[in-house]
């Protein structure tokens, strides 16, 4: 395989595809016309092959081998530090701007590659993957999906390089999954509105410089009076009021944030005045299909520190993958991460192939990473009892594994929460609710 190329040329050589025969301009043409209606994908998308996307896979998995080895993985966990100089790294290699527009520094790819990206990243290090999906999807795909041209120009291009990096505020200590019973508020003034709360458990919020803030300008409206902000970190009255101490995910900085005073021009209002919700829902379903890439990534890290260990380890005078029981985890654990596989990558797919009308089901994108979630916890737990005394030890990979893991059942809705709208969503289609 060839080196990993400079930038995100890298990338765009990994999309072959036999319509790239008529001239360029043509071609990009006729695409912005094919796709119109549709905001889920970058202009001149079109799916990625089965070679495109096993060919970036490579490239992911050498840059990992490469940037985030196993010491940099361990020393992000046992530090609780984000390794920063990967921001830039990231952005040369091509992965911020996997779903962003090439006018903004992104790649024009869909969310096959993105989680494609995600899983590989989340194989070498928990951490990192969750901050570099917080970035790419929660901050520069909100972006490229409700931005205007302005908002995209002005941003886009310091986050898709790694310069600068993004993050999104829309928890408060009383309203995790009851969203809606935020607090946050924002007030109209001269030119823009002043913004007035707090946010927490906030991913890269101790190190982002552009963060999407959700605020209600319109309080007596609940859901209708919510309103989607892009705050630059540095406005006076922006500040992290600390950095939490995570049982996993270390190295993934999570902030508490305060939010006093903090002034908001109109034109980075992001979507329509008191319709944050819509903003938010654009890309939530997105988001879920993206980040249960992230235990995917998680249960082959597990298989791969476990499968070694159990084959040289000997008791008894054989090695411990003799054993039926250690030979019946192994047999769960891969059929876990296969068929949790599967499910991902099957949505994502049905996603990416109906770009002209994108066909995103609410039941689909949150059964994904429930399944994932659940079953990446599962085998983080194999992998600590299968290497035994070992397992228990810090200075091995399978305790990281097992507590980045169990993020995945709480973050970005828990599997309650999960539940609970994949039951919606079908009293929704029977006309019901």
């Amino acid at each position: 395989m060839p080196p990993l190329l400079p930038c995100r040329a890298a990338l765009l050589q990994c999309l072959r595809t036999p319509v790239q025969r008529v001239p360029r301009a043509a071609f990009l043409a006729s695409q912005r016309q094919r796709r119109a209606a549709s905001t889920k994908h970058p202009k001149g998308f079109t799916p990625p092959t089965n070679d495109d996307l096993e060919e970036l896979r490579e490239r992911t998995i050498e840059f990992a081998r490469r940037e985030i080895t196993f010491d940099v993985a361990q020393a992000t966990d046992h530090n609780n530090e984000f390794p920063n100089d990967m921001w830039q790294k990231m952005g040369e290699a091509g992965f911020l701007g996997i779903t962003a527009d090439e006018d903004y520094g992104g790649v024009a790819f869909g969310y096959q590659a993105h989680c494609v990206v995600m899983e590989e990243l989340s194989r070498a290090s928990g951490s990192i993957g969750l901050s570099y999906a917080a970035h790419s999807q929660l901050c520069v795909n909100q972006l490229q999906l409700n931005g205007t041209d302005e908002q995209k120009t002005k941003f886009l291009p310091g986050l898709t390089s790694g310069e600068q990096i993004g993050g999104l505020a829309m928890s408060e200590h009383n309203a995790g999954s009851d969203v809606v019973s935020m607090k946050t508020t924002a007030k109209e003034v001269d030119g823009g509105y002043v913004l007035n709360g707090h946010k927490m458990w906030i991913t890269n919020g101790p190190d982002a410089h552009t963060i999407i803030v959700y605020a209600k300008t319109d309080p007596s409206a609940g859901s209708k009076g919510i309103t989607a902000f892009i705050v630059d970190t540095s406005t006076r009255g922006f500040s992290c009021a600390r950095k939490l101490d995570k049982l996993g995910m270390r190295g993934s900085n999570t902030g508490e944030i305060i939010i006093e005073n903090v002034f908001v021009p109109t034109e980075n209002i992001l979507g329509p005045v008191n319709r944050g919700v819509r903003v938010l829902m654009e890309g939530l379903d997105l988001e879920r299909l993206v980040l249960s890439a992230g235990p995917l990534g998680l249960m082959k890290a597990a298989l791969d520190t476990t499968l070694p260990y159990v084959h040289e380890r000997k008791q008894f005078g054989e090695p411990l993958a003799h054993y039926q029981f250690v030979q019946g985890k192994l047999a769960d654990m891969y059929t876990k991460y296969r068929a949790s596989s599967a499910f991902t990558y099957s949505v994502a797919r049905a996603v990416d192939e109906s770009h002209d009308n994108p066909s995103i089901r609410t039941q689909d994108c949150a059964g994904a990473i429930l399944y994932a979630a659940e079953r990446a916890t599962e085998c983080g737990m194999d992998a600590i009892q299968c290497l035994g005394g070992m397992g228990y030890m810090n200075e091995m990979a399978a305790g990281r594994i097992m507590r980045d893991a169990k993020l995945y059942e709480i973050g970005a809705g828990t599997s309650e929460v999960r539940k609970l709208v994949i039951g919606r969503a079908f009293n929704r289609e029977f006309g019901t609710r």
